[in-house]
């Protein structure tokens, strides 16, 4: 006697359909024949790869799951997580551009935008004719981002932006900007409104640049407002609304980070192997020995692990369900086993792998960074724990 299990929350299906298949292979392509080759020169010269981000336009991974009507190619969000690990498997500046373009200034418009916003604005940033990023974070408001002091003032039919944003990926290259401001400080998080900020209104002007650990062929940029004048149908949402629109587009801003993480970590696994496998020592490969092979078993093991809790939250994503916690689990777990794999890279590469000559280094910078944006590994445990301590029973 058969009898069926109930499907659990938060399952799915471990096998890929012909369309993802497509779509990894497509990515897995492209990122080895003209990312990799090209990853240790943007690195070194900090430059950004403005005719990668034209090929992924061509491509269609600039709109990857925006629908057909608003220029995008219409897939799923696992479709979107296996072209990013693709792409920071090959080079981390690249796949930032793309998870910031996609997660942070694609989806807020398709999410809340009015039709006529989604033909101006979401539209030319899904065919990648348009750059886009989100202003979120300030000099003095990062995790706490009710905190902020960018003000929005209602004047006539328009509103009037003032203030700084700070740590914004692309937004010296970027074309339209998500940008989030004040109404009312008293009134913290109900008072923040969400806004397009098109580039070249008077007043919004590009600040200092970042100088970075690493992901460094991605711009970071303050951004500035001056008295920006923004027509109100430039407004994402109702007024109030903008902190949850903002904390909702940071939940499928996660899956993109936990895809670059792992990413970045199989890029570690890789190169590691590889170099194991040619580097001798005492007579015979490195990789002989069972030091390194614990390191290969277990950067192996907890990457696919990543994998798994990261395709998870994608699927639940796809499905309408609630996946905030389980984003933040993924992005929590991934982030802090690329570092680990790439810390293990480096070891196993040995006083080369502490040399800009070979990728290692390279991977432990890019790796840091993914435990911190988008949310703090400290901040991803309180979502994970506020989740469990809401739930009933």
């Amino acid at each position: 006697m058969t009898v069926d299990a109930p499907v659990a929350e938060g399952s799915f299906d471990l096998e890929l359909s012909e369309e993802q298949e497509l779509v990894q292979r497509t990515a897995r392509d492209w990122a080895r024949e003209r990312v990799l080759p090209l990853a240790g020169e943007i690195d070194e010269k900090a430059a950004v790869p403005r005719e990668l981000v034209a090929e992924m336009a061509k491509l269609g991974f600039m709109g990857i799951d925006v629908p057909e009507r608003w220029g995008g190619a219409g897939l799923d969000t696992l479709s979107y997580a296996l072209v990013l690990e693709e792409v920071d498997r090959a080079c981390a500046s690249t796949g930032v551009i793309l998870a910031s373009h996609v997660s942070l200034a694609c989806a807020p418009i398709l999410r809340y935008g009015t039709d006529e916003q989604k033909d101006r604005f979401l539209a030319p940033l899904a065919r990648g004719e348009k750059l886009g990023c989100f202003a979120l974070s300030e000099p003095a408001s990062g995790s706490d981002a009710a905190a902020m002091r960018t003000a929005a003032r209602r004047d006539g039919d328009a509103w009037v932006l003032s203030g700084t944003k700070n740590f914004i990926t692309n937004g010296a290259f970027a074309d339209l900007t998500v940008v989030f401001a004040q109404t009312d400080p008293a009134k913290r998080h109900r008072g923040i409104v969400a806004f397009v900020v098109e580039k070249g209104t008077p007043g919004f002007s590009v600040g200092k640049l970042e100088k970075k650990l690493g992901i460094r062929g991605s711009d970071t940029a303050q951004l500035h407002f001056a008295d920006v004048r923004v027509p109100d149908d430039h407004r994402l949402g109702e007024v109030g609304q903008g902190f949850a629109i903002a904390m909702s587009t940071l939940d499928g801003g996660r899956v993109g980070i936990a895809a670059q993480a792992v990413g970045i970590g199989r890029a570690s696994l890789e190169d590691a192997l590889a170099y194991a496998k040619e580097r001798e020592a005492f007579g015979q490969r490195i990789a002989d020995f069972q030091a390194i092979q614990g390191k290969l078993a277990d950067m192996a093991t907890e990457i696919d692990a990543a994998r798994l809790l990261t395709w998870r939250a994608a699927s639940m994503r796809d499905r309408g369900e609630r996946y905030g916690p389980e984003a933040a689990m993924a992005k929590l777990f991934a982030s802090d086993v690329a570092v680990r794999a790439a810390r293990e890279c480096v070891q196993i590469f040995g006083g080369y792998g502490y040399l800009r000559d070979y990728p290692a280094e390279r991977h432990y910078r890019d790796a840091k960074i993914t435990e911190i944006y988008e949310g703090t590994s400290e901040i991803m445990q309180l979502v994970i724990a506020d989740d469990m301590l809401r739930a009933k029973g």
